[in-house]
């Protein structure tokens, strides 16, 4: 199973100005390809710092790491130099990305979204990217996103805007994302039981979950309330959704014979 990190950058994220949607919205879309998202890190607008957890990521070695934000024109917008430092690769003009962002701001003047299309220095900034990168296009916003391929894992920037990012995950980056991790499969079942007390199945789920350990077992409550019914949700990753969901399946079974046993009801849909 490919292991994948994401880095998400900003400090609108650090200081809660906004909330980090981005991840929440990217590791689904990274588990239904059968992948593994180790970890999600939020981290400053500082290149260095960025730059210092990317070099020790690398040594992890994960198959994509995925960054988010901080690829704009403005001055806090320091992913592309973050990225140049932890993969030890200096900026430089590049020529794709140059393409996109003077095509993008002619469009964006074209349409009266912008006053002109001049490259100004904040607009090339966007066109600077660590040596040996592959900009991709952005048709929702300006700032090209990045691919860097190194020896053992690939970077891959995306803006921290979620129209953008969405954009871009389900048009150039669809492609790579199948080089890198494969198509996969997923699958998963969530039921609602006629219980609020989580504790009372703790020890059956633990023992369900040490029978399938390719199945990830978790229960969820609510709270004590009359109608916040305990939920169980089972998933799996494999080679095709079908592999995936005989893994659920499986598991599914054990855990209704389990609560059976208990004397606890899976409530319908």
């Amino acid at each position: 199973m490919s292991a994948v990190e994401i880095f998400s950058v900003g400090d609108e994220l650090l200081r809660g100005v906004v909330a980090d949607t981005n991840s929440h919205w990217m590791a689904k879309r990274i588990a239904s390809r059968g992948a593994s998202l180790t970890r999600v890190v939020v981290l400053p607008d500082q290149p260095e710092v960025v730059g210092d957890e990317l070099r020790r990521a690398l040594e992890r070695a994960p198959a994509l790491l995925l960054t988010q934000g901080g690829l704009g024109p403005t001055d806090d917008d320091r992913t592309r130099e973050a990225i140049a430092i932890g993969a030890r690769r200096p900026l430089e003009p590049n020529p794709e990305a140059l393409s996109i962002v003077t095509r993008r701001y002619a469009e964006l003047a074209a349409a009266g979204h912008v006053a002109d299309a001049a490259l100004n220095e904040a607009r090339l900034r966007m066109t600077r990217l660590p040596r040996g990168a592959r900009a991709m296009d952005n048709q929702v916003g300006a700032a090209p996103g990045v691919i860097l391929e190194l020896e053992r894992t690939t970077i891959v920037a995306l803006p921290g805007v979620p129209p953008e990012l969405r954009w871009m995950w389900e048009n150039p980056l669809a492609p790579e994302l199948d080089r890198v991790l494969g198509p996969g499969g997923f699958a998963d079942i969530t039921v609602r039981l006629d219980l609020r007390d989580e504790s009372a199945i703790a020890e059956l789920l633990r023992g369900v979950q040490q029978r399938h350990p390719e199945v990830y077992v978790k229960s969820r409550a609510r709270s004590f309330d009359a109608g916040d019914e305990v939920r169980v949700t089972l998933t799996a990753a494999g080679a095709s959704d079908d592999a995936a969901r005989l893994l659920v399946e499986a598991a599914f079974a054990d855990v209704g014979a389990e609560l059976d046993r208990a004397g606890v009801a899976i409530l319908p849909d």
